[in-house]
């Protein structure tokens, strides 16, 4: 940043993605969600800076110059050649978080679902269309408004065009970031659910999203991001259900819904220039201690001294976890999740 500033966006994000699954991205606005995906399609602003590794399974497809072994490709090292030809609507597809700054405007929704389908499918011009109009159906897309342009669109209407760009090469992996902002809850539904339908063809789907009700009907597991780090990795089923989640903030996260406690979080999320050395969440938190003063180390998917459901610890006292220290299994559990990546 200026003056030689520089700012943790996103950090020891470590997670694993499988053909067929949907992990739920959830967390307030600035928590570093969408950073993350952009580091994944290679596109950050200029001035950012990555480190660590994702691999991404390129298995029937051409390796190209930056895969590896067994078709995989690195995708942080990977070249704008690359990532542009073989990765970017190929293997990864892309919802974007604001759709009508991606669409082309001088063009009708028409005309780019009908370039993308050639360009990723290889159909012919006169095969393009009824392709183009399934790929609008899919998403809800109406197809007397595929003559439009994108500035005649309702912010709704461009999300459902994103969508169908998105959806056309049946990627085998597909970022949606934020896919149900602007629409009412009937549209919402069918969306979720058509993305659910492309997960369980076997491809797999990183859907990011504030509406926790979207992700309960889609996910099959639930990230939780604070303040550029991931606090909690769990199956989905107990993370809505029994016994819900155990970091206090994806706890509050659900609190605050209307159809349960509606009882916000305090607070405001922390400026990601100015981080805590400790928990960033501990300012918000009523079960901080002196403990929290040291950063935590994920174990058993939560990064938390005081995780819910398990017994507090005096106020100003160690934690088990601090009194012995982490074991060596721990240890090698913690080294395999920060080497694995989407």
């Amino acid at each position: 940043m200026r003056g030689g500033r520089r700012i943790a966006a996103v950090s020891d994000a470590a997670f694993d993605l499988a053909p067929g699954e949907c992990l739920a991205l959830v967390g307030e606005s600035g928590c570093g969600k969408s950073v993350l995906a952009a580091a994944l399609l290679g596109l950050l602003p200029g001035n950012a800076r990555t480190a660590g590794s994702a691999r991404l399974n390129a298995a029937g497809g051409a390796a190209g110059p930056d895969a590896g072994d067994g078709g995989t490709i690195e995708l942080l090292t990977a070249s704008e050649q690359e990532l542009a030809r073989t990765v970017r609507g190929r293997r990864i597809g892309l919802v974007p978080q604001s759709p009508a700054a991606h669409l082309t405007p001088v063009r009708t929704v028409r005309a780019q679902l009908e370039e993308t389908v050639r360009e990723l499918t290889g159909v012919r011009r006169s095969g393009a269309r009824a392709d183009a109009e399934r790929a609008a159906d899919r998403a809800a897309f109406p197809l007397d408004h595929l003559d439009r342009y994108p500035h005649q669109l309702s912010g709704g209407l461009a999300q459902r065009a994103a969508t169908a760009l998105a959806l056309v090469g049946d990627a085998p992996l597909l970022l949606a970031d934020e896919p149900t902002t602007g629409l009412d809850r009937d549209l919402v539904e069918r969306t979720v659910d058509e993305l659910r339908r492309h997960t369980d063809d076997g491809r797999a789907l990183l859907m990011i999203t504030h509406d926790l009700a979207a992700a309960e009907r889609i996910a099959d597991r639930v990230a939780v991001m604070y303040a550029g780090r991931i606090v909690e990795l769990a199956d989905a089923t107990a993370f809505f259900g029994t016994p819900g989640p155990r970091h206090p903030y994806a706890r509050g996260l659900l609190d605050a819904l209307p159809e349960r406690a509606f009882r916000p979080i305090p607070g405001m999320p922390p400026e990601l220039g100015a981080l805590p050395d400790g928990c960033a969440f501990a300012a918000r938190c009523d079960r901080a201690t002196a403990a929290c003063e040291a950063l935590p180390v994920p174990a058993d998917g939560v990064a938390c001294h005081h995780p819910v459901g398990a017994p507090p610890a005096a106020p100003g006292g160690p934690t088990p976890a601090e009194a012995t220290g982490p074991t060596g299994a721990q240890r090698s559990e913690e080294d395999g999740r920060r080497a694995r990546t989407a």
